[in-house]
């Protein structure tokens, strides 16, 4: 069912859940407040939510080697406690995160991090190819933002779909493991080394690997 804009709003304000997760609790629900609030409670969104402003000083730096040592990446994800920090289920957590940068390359953390003039060099080109293709100019800007999400998925580690189960992203992933620790998570910054970046040499796709890498050892 069609959802709209002042619903959302309003189950945000209720819940303090994200729009795209009050969008989907609402369709689930259809389109009632109270049963989508609830089954936000249920999904451990709403409670994640309000974590989200805690403050995470503690946490793990993890890496991960890639196979035969082709790539390897940092990162630092932060909790609240250093208990949580030790807890199994976290560590997992961060592990797959590291894999994760190693596979798919995000250029940027969140959207917040890419920069504007980014944005609108990215908006001119699909614009051009928008009008290239003969789509009329009044359905363009529609089309252009469209697109802009697949450039967010892409590039930023929030909006990437986690290559271990393509039906969640890693924003996502994130507010599960805040739901199941108690504690908010953040991931604070990844560095990620390819052996001879810069030259030109095989594309190969990494994302297949590590799927392949990890049935290996199931």
């Amino acid at each position: 069912m069609a959802v709209t804009a002042k619903e959302v709003k309003e189950l945000r304000q209720r819940t303090g859940a994200g729009m795209m997760d009050c969008k989907k609790a609402l369709v689930e629900c259809n389109g009632n407040l109270d049963e989508a609030a609830e089954y936000l409670r249920k999904q451990g969104i709403a409670k994640s939510a309000k974590k989200a402003d805690r403050v995470a000083a503690e946490g793990i730096v993890d890496s991960y080697i890639h196979m035969g040592g082709k790539i390897g990446t940092m990162v630092e994800v932060n909790c609240e406690t250093d208990f949580a920090a030790k807890n199994q289920g976290f560590k997992d957590f961060v592990r797959d995160i590291a894999m994760q940068i190693a596979a798919t390359n995000p250029t940027y953390l969140n959207r917040e991090d890419v920069p504007e003039e980014v944005i609108e060099h990215e908006k001119e080109i699909l614009r051009e190819q928008a009008l290239n293709e003969g789509k009329p100019e009044k359905i363009v800007e529609r089309m252009v933002e469209g697109r802009l999400k697949k450039f967010y998925e892409e590039n930023v580690l929030l909006d990437q779909k986690f290559v271990k189960d393509t039906d969640k992203t890693i924003e996502e992933l994130v507010k599960e493991q805040i739901a199941s620790i108690g504690e908010n998570v953040k991931i604070r910054r990844f560095a990620r080394f390819e052996m001879g970046e810069g030259i030109e040499k095989k594309e190969e796709n990494f994302a297949e690997e590590v799927k392949a890498q990890q049935e290996a050892v199931k």
